[in-house]
């Protein structure tokens, strides 16, 4: 990740500006929730996807600037929203905004941020842009929708899975480099591949953060927090489609009935490492790495090119 930050380190500060610029408000309550989250904001990965899928093509451009928040205004409401459904106290090691100011408050910062990256858009006239980025919208909602339906029932397959983790993770990514090559490229082909190879470095980066719940480090969640919501996650789905029929049965009554007994959602854990779910997880996890990069060796070796591989092998090489 060095290298992407060290290529981009000038945008990266040009678009921070942009940023505060666009969560600007009238309301004093907003302003002060809005320099909470910057404060807090995390690795900013997504903009970094755009600035550097932009520069493969030309020089960033002001259009690519409003893309980066865009993209950073519309997956920092779908995080506001989401600590809302999921009750959950903390981020990245702070407080949630519906900890500290509670669900209406959260829920209508949420809906502020989508209509200023909405905005942000439409008045500089980036159609292109604004396009992209609906259709991650409304993937994401589908693939949340999606997980809850499938969850609820404890049975699904790979192909499912895949599909879910395609709407809710890896269409922003996605759409994050489409919308950055929209603005420096003039080949919809060469828009289309980069989005492509958004969209598998998001299956990868979501296989990633569902092995994080098998392992030890502190990632900002608990261990074992996807069993105690009932998430069915590849390592899991492995499990359960390989595992004897006394196990499967055992594993699936553990997460409906169990699931916030620690010692058995342990059991759960180490029946999934015991059953090569993690080594699966992986393997498919880089086999989803590995096609980004052909797609990313398609494009001429620059340094834009070389940022963009640190920063597509730190998302299935990261600690946290």
């Amino acid at each position: 990740m060095e290298k992407a930050l060290k290529v981009i380190s000038n945008e990266l500060k040009e678009f921070e500006g942009h940023f505060r610029e666009a969560v600007k408000s009238r309301v004093a309550l907003l302003d002060r929730i809005m320099a909470y989250i910057v404060k807090r904001k995390g690795k900013q990965l997504r903009p970094m996807f755009v600035l550097l899928s932009a520069k493969m093509g030309a020089d960033v451009n002001d259009s690519t600037y409003r893309a980066a928040s865009l993209v950073e205004l519309l997956h920092t409401a779908t995080l506001v929203h989401d600590d809302v459904v999921d009750e959950a106290m903390e981020r990245r090691g702070f407080f949630s905004l519906n900890a500290i100011w509670k669900n209406k408050v959260a829920v209508l910062v949420g809906d502020y941020l989508l209509s200023k990256g909405l905005l942000l858009s439409l008045d500089n006239k980036d159609h292109k842009v604004l396009q992209i980025l609906s259709e991650a919208v409304r993937m994401m909602s589908e693939g949340e929708l999606l997980q809850i339906e499938k969850s609820r029932r404890l049975n699904l397959d790979e192909g499912i899975y895949y599909d879910i983790i395609k709407g809710k993770t890896a269409s922003l990514l996605a759409s994050a480099c489409a919308a950055g090559a929209s603005t420096t490229f003039n080949d919809e082909d060469k828009v289309n591949d980069l989005k492509k190879f958004g969209e598998l470095v998001g299956m990868a980066f979501q296989i990633k953060d569902d092995l994080f719940d098998y392992g030890n480090a502190d990632v900002g969640k608990p261990t074992g927090n996807d069993i105690k919501e009932k998430k069915l996650t590849l390592p899991l789905i492995y499990t359960l489609n390989n595992c004897t029929p006394d196990l499967k049965k055992k594993i699936i009554y553990t997460i409906k009935n169990e699931n916030t007994d620690k010692e058995k959602v342990q059991s759960v854990i180490d029946s999934v490492k015991a059953a090569g779910g993690i080594k699966y997880a992986t393997e498919k996890m880089f086999e989803f790495r590995n096609s980004a990069m052909e797609i990313l060796y398609r494009f001429p070796q620059t340094e834009a090119r070389d940022a963009l591989e640190d920063l597509v092998r730190f998302t299935t090489d990261r600690e946290f």
